[in-house]
């Protein structure tokens, strides 16, 4: 699956996805697409994280007591 970074609008492969659905973990793990050379993996935080489209993440994704809102 791949997000793209909020400031940078580069391309984000997740490379945890188990840490993107889980609304108790605030960051993933994925690997900038940028360049022809495959890059290291690195940690993200969620929040500066969207869809390719612009679309932000699901609430579910993000916060713990999104069922109370």
């Amino acid at each position: 699956m791949f997000l793209m970074q909020k400031n940078t609008e580069k391309l984000v492969e997740v490379l945890t996805q188990v840490d993107l659905f889980d609304p108790n973990h605030t960051e993933i793990v994925g690997r900038m697409h940028a360049g022809e050379e495959m890059q290291d993996p690195e940690s993200f935080t969620k929040g500066d994280l969207i869809f390719p489209s612009g679309e932000t993440l699901p609430r579910c994704w993000t916060d713990v007591r999104y069922r109370e809102h």
